[in-house]
């Protein structure tokens, strides 16, 4: 069942069942009203008869006449029995109006039990224990309220008609309310319909509305989409990855092979074999890294240790000194003292270590000199920022929105080698370690990139949600 037809539903039934109940309470709580008010009438009477009888004794005979006629408007309809204390009949109205149960009242009335109220059919009906002038008397009255029942009977009808106006009114109102609210619900529900995830271009779904929980509803969506997106990004472009990360140690690797085949010194060509062993290994590191991010992407979480920062950037650049010979890099430290506990992390060894050799790598490329800065900045002592300074043409403004795009190349790149794909990774390993990159030119031909990384030693690094 649609949400509008649900909401429709559920609101007018509910408002519809409480005004019949309210309605119905109203008119049971007034007849209540009516008979108790108006056997206290009755009980009124035969008071005031018992007092007219006391009065007019010597009148015994026709007093039965005289209290009609001087009660003639007080009920419709009614039969009065009174009885003295040894419940004999002294009084009874000329009405011919009979009482089925008399018998029955009388004997149940008593000092001990001075009220008995019931019905016969549409007639009130009561017996009354009285004590006037220390004599005791008993007392039957039946009759029929007609002005209550008429009263009873305009209420009903009222209660009925406005309870009819009230059932139209809100089946309008709940049809008008239902599809206003199920509005941006049913709106979110046919452009979720519409996306066709077979294509890795749909766009972020909007819906026009106030409402909190579909606003919501509607960026966490949006999230699962981008993440989606990413996925399928990764996985389209896995090749494309693969082939940028392996790039640099296979040509290490080609490189230093072609220079053992011409080593006549064999001890030489052993050196440089074994060499080679070592960047086979990193070769391999580089696929466990692939690897991991491959793991970390389908949910799985992301195995960490406690590292030192330096050392993994002295490695670094150790294994990119035999590609580059002539580049160099210079270590900084601000300020000058620090606690060696925040060159520690929490990490993923491989994962941080192929971070850094993709921005020195980026350093290499795009330095217009054979150097390039690499900064350790302590201030803030919940962060390690590690900042990689290299002069070089700078990224041009409207570009650095998608400098951690896939395959952005800037047009200060002059390398037509690459697929722009370096700092994607960067990015999303940085990400992974709940850090953040950030590109900045402060001044004209200086290029810096920095990194981010909390140093809390109870962090714990799991896959992002």
């Amino acid at each position: 069942m649609k949400i509008k037809k649900q909401l429709h539903i559920y609101i007018s039934t509910t408002v519809i069942a409480l005004t019949v109940l309210f309605s119905i309470i109203i008119y049971v709580l007034f007849a209540e009203h009516r008979e108790e008010e108006f056997q206290q009438r009755q009980k009124e009477k035969i008071l005031y008869t018992l007092g007219l009888i006391a009065e007019y004794k010597e009148l015994s005979e026709n007093l039965s006449t005289i209290m009609d006629r001087h009660n003639i408007h007080d009920f419709y309809d009614e039969k009065m029995l009174i009885y003295d204390r040894n419940k004999q009949l002294i009084f009874k109205s000329i009405d011919d109006l009979p009482i089925h149960n008399s018998q029955q009242v009388l004997n149940s009335l008593s000092p001990a039990n001075q009220w008995i109220e019931t019905k016969e059919d549409d007639y009130d009906l009561i017996g009354v224990y009285v004590e006037r002038e220390e004599a005791p008397f008993y007392a039957i009255s039946k009759a029929y309220d007609a002005f209550g029942y008429t009263k009873l009977n305009f209420l009903q009808n009222i209660l009925i008609i406005i309870s009819l106006a009230i059932t139209v009114i809100v089946l309008l109102i709940s049809h008008y309310l239902s599809a206003k609210i199920s509005k941006p619900i049913t709106s979110l529900a046919e452009k979720l319909s519409d996306i066709d995830f077979s294509d890795q271009k749909f766009k972020e779904i909007m819906v026009d509305t106030t409402s909190y929980e579909i606003n919501y509803l509607t960026e966490k969506f949006n999230e699962l989409i981008n993440r989606t997106k990413d996925v399928f990004a990764f996985q389209k472009h896995a090749v494309q990855h693969i082939s940028h990360e392996l790039k640099t140690p296979i040509a290490i690797l080609v490189s230093e092979l072609e220079r053992a085949k011409s080593q006549s010194n064999v001890s030489l060509k052993d050196k440089v074999i074994e060499s080679q062993i070592v960047n086979a290994k990193s070769l391999a590191d580089i696929i466990t890294v692939l690897l991991e991010v491959s793991k970390i992407e389908s949910g799985r979480k992301l195995s960490v240790s406690t590292l030192r920062v330096d050392e993994i950037i002295f490695t670094a650049i150790e294994e990119l000194a035999i590609l580059y010979p002539k580049f160099r890099f210079e270590i900084e430290f601000e300020p000058d003292s620090f606690k060696e506990s925040q060159l520690e992390l929490k990490a993923n060894e491989l994962l941080v270590k192929q971070a850094f050799l993709n921005i020195m790598n980026n350093c290499i490329a795009y330095s217009t000199l054979p150097q390039a800065k690499i900064l350790f900045n302590f201030n803030d002592p919940s962060l390690v920022k590690i900042s990689f300074i290299n002069q070089g043409t700078p990224i041009k403004k409207e570009e650095e929105k998608y400098l951690f795009h896939h395959f952005f190349k800037g047009t200060n790149s002059e390398d037509p080698t690459g697929f722009g794909l370096g700092l994607v990774l960067t990015q999303k390993i940085v990400q992974l370690h709940h850090g953040d990159i950030r590109y900045s030119n402060p001044s004209k031909n200086i290029n810096i990139f920095e990194l981010r990384f909390p140093l809390s030693k109870n962090l714990s690094i799991l896959s992002p949600s």
